[in-house]
């Protein structure tokens, strides 16, 4: 059984959840300046995706980071807005009208009351999402395996990938990255992008980069989030923890 994601907690959740943030923002630019415009191609115009850049306040894809890697920025150049416009699109909070993005009346909603429907958006965004270059197969399979990913994440006081790699793989760790297998490496870059990103672009997983190159991991950890919407038991008795 997938662990539920219910919101408990007094937080604020629009601080702490990238994909919420992002998803408020880009509605409620729609809602104040008449649309999102689209290009010939249905992609979203240039002016928004600018204004994005800025306005997401996303870890690790902020403006500075993104103009680093190009001087114009399109839709297909901020992964973050691939994932926020598939949610927005999928819960029907944006319509398309000829060649603009409108708020929906659920949107409106939205805007009124996110954190009434974080349950919803997390479920289905960490559960069911299909990021660029998974598999709707890979997901689906990857489905069972949540409650042991969960319940096996000790981030409490920060840990690395590798520390995590271990804790979840220990056949396959090694002390030096040159001795890894393939197979190893394959499972430690699935861990960081269809597990430990989601995570963090849900806003239960902070990772703290200060001072690192964007080829260095950096350290995990739980956001107040975490325990706000999730209740395991390894997060309450660490001796429940399964392997």
């Amino acid at each position: 059984m997938l662990p539920e994601i219910r919101l408990m907690g007094d937080v604020d959740v629009a601080a702490l959840s990238p994909l919420l943030r992002g998803m408020i923002v880009t509605i409620s630019y729609a809602d104040t300046h008449n649309g999102i415009g689209l290009t010939a191609t249905g992609a979203m115009n240039r002016k928004f995706v600018h204004w994005a850049a800025v306005h997401f306040d996303w870890p690790g894809y902020t403006s500075e980071d993104l103009y680093r890697m190009n001087k114009v920025l399109n839709e297909a150049d901020m992964p973050p807005l691939w994932v926020v416009r598939d949610m927005v699109r999928h819960l029907k909070l944006l319509r398309r009208k000829k060649d603009v993005l409108l708020p929906t009346k659920r949107g409106q909603d939205f805007l009124a009351r996110p954190q009434a429907f974080f349950d919803l958006i997390a479920t289905d965004y960490l559960y069911a999402y299909i990021h660029h270059g998974q598999t709707q197969e890979a997901v689906r399979n990857r489905m069972r395996w949540w409650h042991v990913f969960l319940t096996n994440m000790k981030a409490e006081t920060g840990c690395s990938l590798d520390d995590l790699a271990n804790e979840l793989y220990p056949s396959e760790s090694y002390p030096e990255p040159a001795e890894m297998t393939v197979e190893t490496w394959a499972e430690r870059s699935a861990l960081r992008y269809d597990i430990i990103r989601p995570l963090c672009w849900l806003g239960l997983l902070h990772e703290d980069r200060e001072g690192l190159t964007i080829w260095q991991h950096g350290t995990y950890h739980k956001t107040p989030l975490w325990p706000a919407c999730l209740k395991l038991k390894s997060d309450m008795h660490p001796e429940f923890i399964l392997h």
